[in-house]
């Protein structure tokens, strides 16, 4: 009974949470695209892998507290109902791009954001500097890459609104971008993490999903520095 309560608190309290930052997000950037519900769930998979490596292995504490943080507040604040109801209304609304980058990049980025947390866990509380290995580098090195053509998206967005530029320049330059991204990234990720031999359906695998990822980043930071534009750097 006493884990039960414990549990409930920490779902109320997560709740809360989750409903005050999603509509302070939501005020901020609108509900044209699910930004709050992306940010509360990328959030929250970032807590749940640095707490988790937190409470469970390096300074634990007894079970009712730990589920009072992981099942109860994490477990309220994170929302995969309200991710697949938001995707099936941009379905609805024939935003097809908008949704599948919605759910493209809730997964990679969750995904993403429960393995950093893991790692930064393991790192601080272990007193040990980062080491490693040639394989991980090479995910760093992508990351720091797409983080990349992320903020010069966002550059382009700017530029392209501040000077004026004709509607076709910007689709000229957002396709140059997103070709060469794709390309850049499907030969990095074959020289450097996939073995040299893999087959051609493999490749075009690995080539359409970079694609994909490419468009959903270009589309997301376009989307991102407009909105500056509008709020701040409009005259």
């Amino acid at each position: 009974m006493h884990q039960l309560l414990v549990i409930a608190l920490g779902g109320s309290l997560g709740a809360i949470s989750r409903f005050w930052v999603a509509n302070s997000i939501y005020g901020v950037f609108g509900r044209e695209f699910p930004h709050g519900t992306l940010f509360i769930n990328v959030s929250g998979s970032f807590l749940m892998g640095f707490l988790t490596e937190l409470l469970l292995q390096r300074f634990p504490i007894a079970v009712e507290y730990r589920a009072a943080i992981l099942v109860g507040f994490l477990g309220a604040y994170t929302t995969f109902s309200s991710f697949a109801l938001e995707t099936y209304f941009l379905i609805d609304q024939g935003a097809y791009f908008k949704a599948l980058a919605n759910a493209f990049l809730s997964v990679v980025l969750c995904v993403g954001a429960v393995w950093i947390g893991l790692v930064w866990a393991r790192t601080f509380f272990d007193g040990s500097q980062i080491s490693l290995t040639t394989h991980e580098q090479a995910y760093v090195t992508l990351v720091m890459g797409w983080a990349c053509v992320f903020a010069l998206a966002i550059g382009i967005s700017l530029v392209a609104t501040l000077t004026g530029w004709p509607s076709n320049v910007q689709r000229v330059a957002h396709v140059t971008l997103l070709g060469l991204t794709t390309v850049i990234a499907t030969l990095w990720m074959t020289f450097k993490l996939t073995s040299m031999d893999s087959e051609l359906g493999e490749l075009f695998t690995l080539f359409s999903l970079n694609g994909l990822f490419a468009g959903s980043a270009i589309w997301t930071a376009t989307q991102l520095g407009n909105w500056i534009c509008k709020q701040y750097l409009s005259p």
